[in-house]
């Protein structure tokens, strides 16, 4: 999901780690007796500030009634949260119980015996109710170590005034928005300068890869029981060759702009303002839509007067799911995390509790009710019946994860889709530039 250690470190975290084993360190405990565990505490890993303190009090207070045991959480932050996992998961002394990390993360240590073996839990924690992709994810043939903890799918967000002065429709396929967002570009109904129709960054693979995952292609394939960078895959280009046209004539954005506050440039799509409500000459990258997970609706709106808080105003911005090439809703990055149990954890029976409220229907409500994406699928009204919610429900009905090669982390980590995906919009042979890519991308994927 975000910024991970460096390609060395990722191999020094693989050969520590593959000494972990799959087993619970001997001295578990029996958390069947309150008095037992009064003198016993857990650790908790929450990665970033996604969980709410309501959640988290909850968790606390929950947890010491259902075992008389305490529970200590401790917020990692994602820039160093892989550093922090490789050199505390080895070490039975220090090592939290349980760990929330990213989805993209957990194949790097699951496939290093980081986790615990969580099948014989499975059914009872949601079974097949959970989310499909993510379970995937915190698998090893077919053994499950992490589960999902909250899921975040991605979708656009417009400004239904540009849309309708440039007059254009919400599209019904993945072609009718690629012409509508060109169309909006080049009609710029208000002459707004640096004006996207959509609003894309040039190295933004997160939501790039929906118009790959979306013609059938993909990032990496297994064969033979390797992986293999699959972006020359002809199915991939068909999506990069899309791509690279919404860069050329629908994308204003730089060539090296990521997934970071896209909504700053569909609220302001006008040109700068002084004090006094005076254009000051200034420009400003603006866009009529862009693509977020769905949390970022919180940050877009019209600033209320002398407030810091925005509000929606439906006649000027609105949602939708993109659609694939068959009206469906798009094959999207699912953005979320994953949580398991460390295997040199000396209370795993503590913390197989804990995972037992976490996935407990009145703690799946309340990520919904949080605006986060229940990983049980049962308890997705709980994010209610708004347009965001049905938003967020209908593109996760057909989400996708990075792969789930061991090498996934070491990846990212180097950053080299952000390289490649930077170069698409200059190309002038997409095909060879893949082929490049794959080569240089296929021996990290399959690092353990």
């Amino acid at each position: 999901m975000k910024k991970f250690m460096s390609l060395a470190a990722i191999t020094a975290a693989a050969l520590a780690l593959s000494a972990c084993g799959g087993t619970a360190n001997s001295s578990a405990e029996s958390a069947t007796s309150k008095a037992d565990n009064a003198d016993k505490s857990i650790t908790l890993w929450l990665a970033g500030g996604d969980t709410p303190d309501e959640l988290r009090d909850y968790l606390k207070k929950e947890f010491n009634s259902t075992t008389g045991a305490s529970l200590k959480i401790e917020e990692q932050g994602w820039g160093d949260l892989v550093t922090k996992m490789t050199t505390a998961l080895p070490d039975a002394e220090n090592t939290p119980d349980v760990v929330e990390m990213g989805n993209t993360q957990s194949p790097t240590f699951t496939n290093v015996g980081a986790f615990l073996e969580l099948d014989d839990m499975y059914d009872e924690l949601g079974g097949d109710a959970l989310i499909p992709s993510f379970v995937e994810a915190g698998s090893v043939d077919g053994t499950k170590f992490t589960l999902p903890y909250y899921a975040g799918s991605r979708y656009m967000f417009m400004r239904n005034d540009l849309w309708k002065e440039a007059g254009v429709e919400t599209p019904e396929t993945l072609e009718e928005f690629n012409t509508a967002v060109k169309t909006i570009t080049k009609e710029n109904p208000r002459d707004i300068k640096n004006f996207s129709g959509f609003f894309i960054g040039g190295q933004d693979w997160r939501n790039g890869v929906s118009w790959i995952f979306a013609n059938g292609g993909d990032l990496a394939k297994k064969v033979d029981g390797q992986w293999e960078s699959s972006l020359s895959d002809p199915k991939t280009v068909k999506g990069l060759e899309q791509l690279q046209d919404l860069y050329r004539n629908a994308s204003k954005a730089p060539s090296d702009a990521k997934d970071v506050t896209p909504w700053l440039y569909i609220n302001d799509a006008d040109q700068i303002l002084d004090d006094d409500g005076k254009p000051t000459g200034k420009t400003s990258l603006a866009a009529a839509t862009i693509m977020a997970p769905g949390w970022a609706h919180f940050s877009i709106g019209d600033l209320k007067k002398g407030e810091d808080e925005r509000s929606w105003n439906e006649k000027k911005f609105g949602s939708f799911v993109l659609p694939g090439v068959d009206g469906e809703p798009a094959p999207v990055l699912a953005g979320g995390s994953n949580i398991g149990i460390s295997a040199k954890s000396q209370h795993p029976e503590l913390s197989k509790e804990l995972m037992r409220i976490i996935f407990s229907a009145d703690y799946q409500k309340m990520l919904g009710k949080a605006g986060l994406g229940p990983a049980n699928s049962e308890y997705n009204d709980a994010l209610g019946d708004d347009q965001f919610a049905q938003a967020a429900i209908a593109s996760a009905t057909n989400s996708k994860l990075t792969p789930a090669a061991p090498g996934w982390a070491a990846v990212e980590s180097s950053e080299i889709l952000e390289e490649f995906f930077g170069k698409i919009r200059d190309s002038s042979d997409l095909e060879a530039l893949a082929k490049e890519y794959d080569a240089k991308i296929t021996p990290k994927l399959n690092m353990k």
